[in-house]
């Protein structure tokens, strides 16, 4: 007697939404990894007084540099795949991703006391353009949480993302400074990294 064990063999089409995702899978602790571990490694660099953009200053730049790039194209890769699962969100999600890569090729003004020896306070193209691009690009992920928010399977924790990460990057701004606001940021950031990961983790497991 025979016995036949049917098994699930993914679609071509399947298994290139799914590798897209896997891009979701580790781009939000690729990036947190790399800047923490320049957060309490790097000379002057005080977590509770600079945001991880200014980590793009110093001798060492070219880290954060790629950092931000690589894990922007990520999320554009995961953007795809985000698209082709649901049908809706990757666009948003994708301009998310730009604004990363964007935010990585136009450093962010050094700020007081990083690099050693900084003042901080100098704004320089560069800098308008580090900041526009991650504005835009805040805002762009608070549209794709509301459009993927039924899809995730926990849909007030996505809608509550979007709007987090939107308004902490505001207070970031208004708070000249404190340490309260970078805090607050920094915090935000992990959240949406670990919230693209889930997400990209159950469409994965959807398909």
């Amino acid at each position: 007697m025979t016995t036949t064990t049917a098994t699930n063999v993914c679609a071509p089409a399947d298994r290139v939404t799914k590798s897209l995702l896997g891009y979701g899978v580790i781009a939000g602790p690729l990036y947190v990894a790399v800047a923490l571990a320049q957060a309490f490694t790097r000379d002057g660099f005080d977590p509770s007084r600079h945001a991880w953009s200014l980590l793009q200053n110093g001798d060492l730049r070219w880290i954060q540099i790629t950092n931000l790039i690589v894990s922007g194209l990520m999320v554009i890769a995961a953007a795809v795949g985000v698209q082709r699962a649901v049908g809706r969100g990757g666009v948003p999600l994708g301009v998310y991703g730009l604004g990363m890569v964007v935010a990585g090729i136009f450093r962010a003004d050094p700020g007081p006391g990083f690099p050693p020896g900084s003042e901080g306070g100098t704004v320089s193209w560069h800098g308008l353009i580090h900041l526009a691009a991650g504005g835009v690009g805040f805002v762009a992920l608070a549209v794709a949480c509301f459009l993927l928010a039924s899809r995730t399977g926990f849909p007030l924790l996505t809608r509550a993302v979007g709007v987090i990460l939107v308004g902490t990057f505001l207070a970031l701004n208004a708070s000249a400074g404190a340490s309260w606001g970078i805090i607050a940021f920094t915090a935000a950031v992990v959240l949406v990294s670990a919230w693209l990961s889930a997400v990209s983790v159950r469409l994965y497991r959807s398909i």
